[in-house]
């Protein structure tokens, strides 16, 4: 919103409380969640995955200036017949950056080999993560709500 608005809203907010709002949004469902865990910074998306969003949340991670970065990611649900080639896509995807490691879980990710760390659930995830000993590193944790890839935190 740029500029000042004099015209009425029709709830009757001021423009500065709505951008005060949504400049202090902080989600908390599991959908772009930016999380401190001790000198990690975990990015965790894991309510929904599209081919888009899931390339997108990769390239995005890729461009952020950090020493580490690991990808933690479930796969994508209901794609129907075009999964496997929409998975495959996304490990391309992967492959055009460096990753300090890269872990595919699940679904279609598995029916293909690929050069990353292959696991079937998220709770192998979690263990995986645990016996990883990651600092300064960002995560991107992304995946289907199918997935339950929030459950890579669970103790």
């Amino acid at each position: 919103m740029q500029g000042s608005h004099t015209g009425d809203f029709a709830f009757k907010i001021t423009e500065d409380n709505i951008r005060s709002s949504i400049e202090n949004y902080t989600p908390s469902n599991s959908r772009s969640q930016l999380i401190e865990k001790e000198s990690n910074k975990i990015i965790l998306d894991a309510y929904n995955a599209n081919p888009s969003s899931m390339k997108l949340a990769i390239e995005n991670l890729a461009k952020l200036n950090a020493d580490k970065k690991v990808l933690l990611l479930g796969a994508m649900a209901e794609l129907g017949e075009e999964s496997l080639n929409e998975h495959k896509a996304i490990v391309d995807v992967i492959k055009k950056y460096n990753w300090e490691k890269a872990v595919l879980v699940g679904g279609d990710f598995l029916k293909f080999d690929n050069p990353f760390v292959s696991l079937n659930s998220s709770a192998e995830a979690r263990e995986w993560l645990k016996n990883q000993q990651l600092n300064n590193t960002y995560i991107l944790v992304k995946g289907s709500r199918s997935m339950q890839m929030e459950k890579v935190f669970d103790n």
